[in-house]
């Protein structure tokens, strides 16, 4: 079937039925027109009757029907993608009326790994507290696998931590690429030493984190038969990280969060930089929320400057 050569309509905004772009949206979203009828208790000749309306309005074929339902044409993908944007716009109007006019109060409750630094989330933050300072930024530690579940639950709307897997119900905007040594004491025998092979090390005592451990670096222990004696456990990294201090044993933490021990000496990195485990950091957000406006603000500002920063 050939497509009809489109139009160019330059009234075509004052003319078109907006509505139909809604229902264009509702049929392609519902995987055809049938689907689209029932979901919005309209009879299927009225469906069929606005998709016509509009690929008369637009000069283009828009959607093919199959015995699968529809299939979108090149003009249909490039429409949906316009349309996909302006209900975004839509959804957006009352959180930036509010905004503008100052009205905006709530609370953004966000839920995040331990031992997270990231310079971006800080800078949008503060940014955020500076346009909002009317809003109550509440922010909860846990296991990163706490923060899923949280996130899929509804209980936060936010969260900042790993994912081991890709969860369709949520949005993830890489933050930051996390790397992880393996650190001993002053006090430890190794102190000062690099260790060539990590099955060196398969005789150590270990401190853990628990359910706070990252598959990668659960991964790499087994791999090499590191932890099976455990001599410390913290749920949390800051906590974790007091324990290798003290000498409790040694155990695996992220760079950034301990820099200040290693420049004092207090921790010293055992493995060559080659073996450092790294591992994605996301930002994760819940995929068709109904967030409030504090919320939904919020989750702009910072998605906004860590795409920013990407491009830059």
């Amino acid at each position: 079937m050939s497509e009809r050569t489109p139009l160019i309509d330059e009234k075509f905004a004052k003319r078109v039925d907006w509505n139909l772009l809604r229902t264009f949206v509702d049929i392609v979203r519902a995987g055809g027109i049938g689907a689209a009828a029932r979901q919005l208790n309209k009879q299927q000749p009225s469906i069929s009757a606005a998709l016509k309306r509009l690929e008369d309005h637009v000069g283009a074929t828009l959607l093919h029907r199959s015995v699968n339902g529809v299939e979108m044409t090149a003009a249909g993908k490039a429409l949906m993608a316009l349309c996909e944007d302006m209900l975004e716009a839509a959804r957006m109007v009352p959180h930036q009326v509010a905004q503008a006019t100052r009205r905006v109060e709530g609370i953004v409750r966000i839920q995040i790994v331990s031992g997270i630094v990231s310079d971006e989330f800080d800078q949008a933050l503060a940014s955020f507290h500076r346009r909002n300072p009317n809003i109550h930024i509440e922010i909860r530690v846990s296991p990163w696998r706490q923060v899923l579940d949280a996130l899929e639950h509804g209980e936060v709307e936010v969260g900042i931590g790993y994912d081991s897997s890709v969860r369709g119900s949520l949005a993830y905007e890489p933050l930051f690429v996390e790397r992880q040594q393996l650190y001993c004491a002053r006090s430890h025998p190794l102190f000062g030493y690099r260790i060539s092979q990590p099955k060196e090390l398969k005789d150590e005592g270990f401190v853990l984190t628990g359910e706070d451990e990252i598959e990668t670096i659960a991964q790499l222990r087994r791999r090499y038969g590191l932890g099976t004696q455990v001599t410390g456990l913290a749920e949390d990294i800051n906590e974790a990280r007091r324990l290798i201090v003290c000498g409790v044993g040694i155990g695996f933490l992220p760079v950034p969060a301990v820099q200040a021990e290693v420049a004092r000496g207090a921790l010293w990195p055992l493995l060559h930089a080659d073996f450092e485990p790294s591992y994605d950091i996301f930002l994760l957000a819940r995929s068709e929320p109904a967030r409030d406006t504090a919320t939904q603000l919020f989750v702009d500002e910072v998605f906004r400057r860590i795409r920013a920063q990407r491009r830059s």
